[in-house]
């Protein structure tokens, strides 16, 4: 808003502007109206009382802090009740606060400023349902306010009523103090703040109050996101571009972007090449997923619900956790001088332990807190806890995960066959039936005598009863410490001999660890064997991979041994199988997608059977 507007115009030299409290996008327009017209003073929605301390607290921005007014304990409150039984009203010093915006500009721009509320000790929070604020950024602020007027129900407490003829006689004193006021009000208090000061000339009165002190308090970091209108993280954004003098028109929603991307760094760092691949594509269908949540719950831009919600579904718990806790971040911490009160639900605890049901003076759009469910991770000293209590004689596999391997080990078997006949394929002249179709080189070849040609894949002779699977060739030993052969359960499932990450490294459960192929051996049928590992007959293997391929060509009863890596045998290799009078079939890893196979590299270990009962509470995905 670059000229002064009728619509916000009040008597002679007030502009009252409306504000959404807790909005970034908000407090970006008040700014610009501070900026763009002169004010000598500026009439603050809040009690004389706050004035001091909230100033004071101001200056300490960009650190986050309350001022803090305790209300008197009535004498009919239930003590039987969970619920704390004492109120306080507080003042979030919070940088998105259009409010606070204003009192920091003020200050360096040496503005007056007076605090117009009443003092009363039963303050009760007005707010109301309003439209996402991020729609300033299309419309001007007149249109906004004009457009939520219809909606705007008056007030029908008469302490509603005293408040704002308070105020009104306020201003009415301020327009005669000072050239030009500017004075911001909850948008759902605009109209009937005009009202109240078109009825003229208010005899104030200030009502008896028990005159308690605020006091000011840093915010536990881990509480902000219940005390901060936007996100900890987009906050600090606002603050950090105010700083550098980047432009935060829509940090609203870049930061959102900002947000998923530090989320995506996080994630990979913890997980590794155990990670999900969170690839652009996969980035846009979160942010359109995060989009289309918040349309249906009429808003413009995600809040924390609909982020993590939009991020599990397209990429997994654990990427939705990162995003949850990237959210909460706050790049500045509090002071050390000052106590720290923690914020939940409704609740607020003070240093000295008393918890109190917090009344925010400058209250936002009202909030519905939703439960999420997540599978988290747990902290090192429990993961400490399970590692000590492993009993390294009893481990086993997690079915869910057997069966997975189990079927991709049929998928690659029949890929191997399929290539044994397509080395048995052959071309035949057109006769009467185009058999396995046209071949069209040798048709093209033969073109000028006019015949067509046709290919024939004859069925494959032989079956495959051994599967090689290297996913990292060459393998550090040094990265792959456990090496293991596991007999089979049951005749549907095979005998494995593996070498994968040392699995006490990484636990996620009482009894749960989680692991890594580097490669393994699946014989089917099902048969006793010796480990591999152990046998002395495979000692002239010098890596991890030829002792695998070793014990394979052993034990194998077929003619051909189907290998899955990155790189075909070499002849080293093609050497040793001709030498056990075998023959290697390769079947390229590229040919299966990367997203699969490093899903099915990672596979749980369980210290007994017992524990499957369980083990799907714990188990997560990346």
């Amino acid at each position: 808003m670059n000229g002064e507007s009728d619509v916000f115009r009040l008597g002679r030299n007030i502009v009252l502007f409306p504000v959404v409290h807790g909005s970034g996008d908000s407090a970006v327009e008040v700014r610009r109206l501070m900026l763009n017209q002169r004010f000598d003073c500026l009439a603050v929605p809040l009690p004389p009382s706050f004035q001091g301390d909230v100033e004071q607290a101001v200056e300490g921005l960009p650190r986050i802090s309350v001022v803090l007014q305790r209300q008197p304990q009535t004498d009919f409150t239930d003590s039987d009740s969970d619920e704390p039984s004492q109120t306080a009203s507080y003042v979030p010093i919070d940088p998105c606060q259009p409010v606070i915006s204003a009192i920091r500009i003020a200050m360096q721009e040496r503005i007056s400023r007076a605090f117009i509320d009443i003092e009363s000790d039963d303050y009760l929070p007005r707010s109301a349902v309003l439209p996402d604020p991020w729609a300033l950024k299309r419309v001007s602020p007149e249109r906004f306010a004009a457009a939520v007027l219809p909606s705007l129900r008056r007030p029908e407490a008469e302490s509603d009523w005293a408040q704002l003829r308070w105020m009104a006689g306020r201003l009415q004193q301020l327009s005669q103090q000072y050239s030009k006021v500017l004075c911001l009000c909850s948008l759902p208090d605009w109209p009937w703040l005009r009202a109240a000061f078109a009825e003229g000339l208010h005899d104030l009165q200030q009502p008896d109050w028990s005159e308690t002190q605020p006091q000011t308090f840093a915010v536990a970091s881990r509480s902000m996101i219940f005390m901060l209108g936007e996100l900890p993280y987009i906050t600090g954004m606002y603050e950090q571009a105010r700083a550098e003098l980047d432009d935060d028109e829509n940090l609203s929603i870049d930061g959102v972007k900002s947000l998923l991307l530090e989320a995506r760094d996080a994630y990979r760092k913890e997980f590794g090449t155990r990670a999900r691949r969170i690839t652009p594509s996969l980035m846009s269908r979160t942010l359109k997923y995060a989009r289309n949540l918040s349309l249906l719950e009429r808003r413009f831009a995600p809040d924390l619900y609909t982020l993590v919600i939009a991020s599990k579904q397209t990429a997994g718990d654990q990427f939705a956790v990162h995003v949850a806790e990237t959210a909460r971040k706050y790049p500045w911490g509090q002071a050390d001088s000052q106590p720290t009160i923690r914020f939940g639900v409704d609740r607020v605890m003070l240093p000295d332990g008393t918890a109190l049901r917090p009344l925010n003076r400058l209250p936002g759009v009202p909030i519905t807190w939703r439960s999420c469910q997540l599978n988290t991770r747990p902290d090192l000293r429990t993961k400490f806890q399970w590692q000590r209590s492993w009993n390294p004689y009893g481990q086993c596999s997690w079915p869910p995960e057997d069966e997975s391997i189990e079927r991709f080990r049929t998928h690659v078997k029949d890929v191997a066959l399929d290539l044994i006949g397509n080395d048995l394929a052959r071309t035949e002249k057109f006769s009467a039936s185009m058999k396995d179709g046209l071949d069209i080189r040798e048709t093209l070849r033969n073109w000028h005598t006019g015949d067509l040609y046709v290919r024939v894949f004859p069925p494959a002779r032989g079956r495959i009863d051994c599967v090689i699977m290297l996913f990292d060739s060459p393998a550090d030993p040094r990265q792959y410490p456990w090496r293991i052969t596991w007999h089979a359960e049951h005749q549907d499932e095979s005998t494995l001999s593996l070498f994968a990450t040392n699995f006490l490294s990484e636990m996620v459960g009482p009894g749960i660890a989680v692991s890594r192929y580097g490669g393994a051996m699946f014989l089917f049928p099902p048969r006793p064997v010796r480990d591999i590992w152990h046998d002395p007959q495979f000692n002239f293997a010098d890596t991890l991979e030829e002792r695998l391929l070793a014990a394979a060509l052993h034990y194998s009863r077929e003619k051909h041994v189907a290998l899955l890596s990155h790189a075909p045998p070499g002849a080293g290799w093609r050497r040793l199988a001709a030498r056990y009078r075998k023959k290697i079939v390769h079947v390229p890893l590229a040919k299966f997608g990367a997203e699969t196979i490093e899903k099915l590299r990672i596979f749980h270990v369980l210290n007994g059977q017992e524990v499957r009962s369980y083990a799907a509470h714990f188990i997560r995905r990346p």
